[in-house]
């Protein structure tokens, strides 16, 4: 069988589903770690592998804010902004729409214009230094309840950094219900801003219902539950709303059981728009390559077929079309020098 990961390492790439925080590489962890030793992360980088195993979601979600907790200054933001951009680059991923949550670090203190200011520097500077094109999806954290989602919509709309694209919502589906959200994310669609709510990875395919109706959701994080109801995997399919597909973390959260139990095939074979992503990258041992590398063998794909999938990710974005149009061509010229080279 071929090894495909020097074709996927190559491979330019985009991210649609994957998170600030929980981008943080070990380094930068520990590094952030050592400036704040109040805090009961570890310092060193090797620890921290025995640190992010997880029990289950709420586990996760335990782990994920101890980390968020670490990130008290603009400084701290802009250091970990760039360095998860330069992490991004090491993949050739090209454009990325990085999920940030505001309201986790100015309820802690950041003063909310030096967090903009902070993310946006970094974003110019990825952009001119690394060649990473980086937008922001702001997402409300749902079990902090209402008053998260008052202040990330206010912050969305009244400090709009140049870089915002998207409005999301994540954090644990069980308990807390899409539809409460409904008013906040009306108010985030009016100013132009797209709806892409996790739905769907804990919870039944309700969740995503209640977020394609309730949100007016234009893709879907995750996702995985839309099996267990065809006539969703039907509309999906029918009014081609993307689903952000996150193996390894599915497995890491204990959302699905094993690899070989992943629903991705599933969804794609019911004709969904699926794009794969990595979420919390160091936090599950993995990245963008490895995820394509777990997708080429639950789905069969050969390096044409991981090419289909980048473009996928192309297609599901935000990014401006004339982007879209030249990322997705780079795609196809690196594919085709590719197999020419190997004699394919």
């Amino acid at each position: 069988m071929t090894d495909l990961h020097p074709f996927i390492a190559g491979l330019p790439k985009a991210e649609l589903h994957v998170h600030h925080v929980g981008s943080a590489s070990p380094r930068i962890v520990a590094e952030l770690a050592a400036h704040h030793p109040d805090s009961k992360v570890p310092t060193d980088p090797e620890a921290l592998a025995d640190y992010f195993s997880f029990t289950d979601f709420a586990h996760f979600i335990d782990v994920y804010l101890s980390v968020v907790d670490l990130i008290r200054t603009p400084e701290d933001v802009r250091l970990l902004t760039f360095e998860v951009a330069r992490d991004m680059a090491r993949q050739n991923i090209r454009y990325a729409e990085l999920t940030v949550t505001p309201f986790s670090s100015t309820r802690r203190g950041i003063p909310e214009q030096g967090f903009m200011e902070a993310i946006e520097d970094a974003r110019k500077a990825a952009e001119a230094e690394l060649g990473v094109v980086l937008r922001w999806t702001f997402d409300i954290p749902g079990e902090a309840g209402l008053e998260a989602a008052e202040e990330t919509t206010r912050l969305a709309v009244g400090l709009r950094p140049e870089g915002l694209v998207a409005f999301g919502l994540g954090g644990p589906e069980i308990g807390v219900p899409r539809p409460q959200f409904k008013p906040y994310f009306d108010r985030a669609i009016a100013e132009g801003l797209h709806s892409v709510p996790h739905a769907g990875e804990t919870t039944g395919p309700q969740t995503i219902w209640d977020a394609l109706t309730e949100l007016r959701a234009e893709r879907i994080g995750h996702g995985t539950s839309a099996t267990q109801d065809p006539r969703l995997l039907d509309h999906l399919a029918e009014h081609r709303i993307p689903l952000e597909v996150c193996p390894t973390s599915n497995i890491a959260t204990r959302a699905v059981t094993d690899l070989d139990r992943h629903p991705v095939k599933e969804i794609v074979d019911a004709g969904v728009l699926v794009t794969i992503n990595s979420d919390d990258p160091p936090m599950f041992g993995t990245d963008l390559n490895n995820e394509y590398g777990v997708a080429a063998r639950l789905l069969g794909l050969d390096e044409r077929g991981l090419a289909a999938l980048a473009k996928n990710a192309v297609e599901a974005s935000y990014l401006d079309p004339a982007g879209k149009r030249t990322l997705a061509a780079e795609i196809d010229t690196y594919t085709t020098s590719w197999l020419e080279g190997t004699g394919r």
